[in-house]
């Protein structure tokens, strides 16, 4: 099992290493003249980034002083996003290069015709002494005249300019491109991240919901991954677009934090000013067996939040379940579907908290109205959405799997670097529609 691993990580390490190497020489040796400034800062550049984004994971896992988490993982996991869209630019710009060297061809100054050859006319020759001039020979008839001389080779046309040279200015004109392309989405994803999750609303209509019932509101929070990146200022965005909603219900559907509750208990401290008519609740994500859950649980718990640990409660008109994230079963700590909606009245509606949409299944055969889940953050980053989209039986938004509705929300933050593309982030607040309404 060993050697498989290593075996794994040196052929991801090698195909790492070649993908940097190709990126470097686009676009570092090929846009640069011989072993300059240029070249040495790019060349720092690739081999600096590739350093940090490993350094950045080991620190966070290893939770290390969390001044050095801060210090490593910003650099490193912004390196990693920008190193996608590079390499995603770079693929594009090698179709589009030859139709650049085309125009470029086309554009070039043409060399110089050549001249007009001159006729020179044939200068007169010498006439030795004692002999007869050229009008007349011995037979008194006219000398043929004397063979005009060669006329001079013509000048070479000029050369065609080579400074910058063709090749170079190519690689720099699509060099430049990929670059401006790679920054401008890692940059416009980042500020999609931190100004905070937009809300959306969807309403999810529950065939056993009362009429008294109707419009009841659940506000969904997922992923929220406060980091040594996203820390208390992001945190008291999340709270405030919640509270703004006014809603019935608050749902946190896991992966709140990556990080321990020392390090990042002070960034959590705003959700305690959550408000909801009938509470806020919490289940485990992933992510919180990685740092620790128990310790996690009762955090929130202290911060006024119900955590839902295979457990349900009876609200008035319908009942709220939540169980634990499928990651707790190397702990002992997996989700028990039957512990959480086991000996429940079927003729009450019931809403289940799941961190992970591949639980859809278990909540179909407990006879679930409504799932919420998160998990998948949409995919994230494109083109991480055909992976996230094949590892889950919904990437985002609404489906039914029959009798039961699954909701997959986004999720309000973002995990390693906080980038976003093709994903925005949200907060729902999902509105309950009676049929009998």
């Amino acid at each position: 099992m060993i050697v498989v691993f290593v075996l794994v990580a040196l052929l991801v390490l090698s195909a790492f290493g070649a993908l940097h190497w190709y990126a470097w020489r686009r676009l570092v040796r090929d846009t640069t003249r011989g072993p300059g400034l240029a070249r040495r800062v790019g060349t720092v550049v690739f081999v600096v980034g590739p350093v940090l984004m490993f350094a950045g994971f080991a620190a966070e896992r290893a939770h290390a002083p969390f001044w050095l988490q801060r210090t490593l993982t910003w650099p490193g996991f912004m390196w990693l996003a920008l190193s996608l869209y590079l390499l995603l630019a770079l693929l594009a710009g090698e179709l589009v290069r030859p139709l650049v060297s085309r125009l470029v061809a086309r554009r070039a100054p043409a060399p110089a015709p050549d001249q007009e050859p001159v006729v020179r006319e044939p200068e007169p020759q010498p006439v030795p002494a004692g002999a007869q001039p050229a009008e007349a020979t011995d037979t008194g008839q006219p000398a043929a005249p004397a063979a005009p001389a060669a006329d001079p080779p013509a000048p070479p046309a000029p050369a065609a300019p080579t400074d910058p040279s063709r090749r170079l200015f190519v690689s720099r004109v699509v060099g430049g491109a990929v670059a401006a392309a790679a920054v401008g989405t890692v940059g416009y994803g980042t500020y999609g991240v931190v100004r905070g999750p937009k809300l959306k609303r969807v309403t999810v209509p529950l065939a056993k919901l009362p009429r008294a019932a109707h419009g009841f509101r659940i506000a969904v929070v997922s992923d929220i991954h406060l980091s040594p990146m996203l820390g208390r200022g992001f945190a008291q965005k999340v709270v405030d677009t919640i509270n703004s909603t006014q809603p019935d219900l608050i749902a946190v559907v896991g992966d709140l934090v990556d990080g321990d509750v020392a390090d990042l208990g002070p960034a959590a401290a705003p959700l305690a000013g959550l408000k909801a008519r009938h509470g806020s609740y919490f289940v485990t994500g992933n992510h919180e067996y990685i740092s620790g859950a128990e310790q996690w649980v009762e955090e929130v718990r202290r911060l006024g939040l119900t955590p839902l640990e295979n457990a349900r409660r009876e609200l008035p008109y319908l009942d709220l379940a939540g169980v634990n994230d499928i990651a707790g079963e190397d702990e002992g700590q997996g989700p028990d579907f039957a512990k959480a909606l086991g000996d429940r009245d079927t003729s009450r509606a019931v809403v289940l908290m799941a961190h992970q949409p591949v639980q859809i299944h278990d909540a179909v055969d407990h006879g679930v109205d409504l799932q919420l889940s998160g998990h998948t953050h949409g995919g994230q980053m494109w083109p991480m959405t055909y992976v996230a989209q094949a590892a889950n039986p919904t990437l985002a938004g609404l489906e039914r799997y029959g009798d039961t509705q699954l909701y997959v929300s986004r999720g309000a933050g973002a995990w390693g670097p906080p980038v976003r593309v093709g994903a925005p982030s949200d907060i729902t607040l999902v509105q309950l529609a009676s049929k009998q309404a």
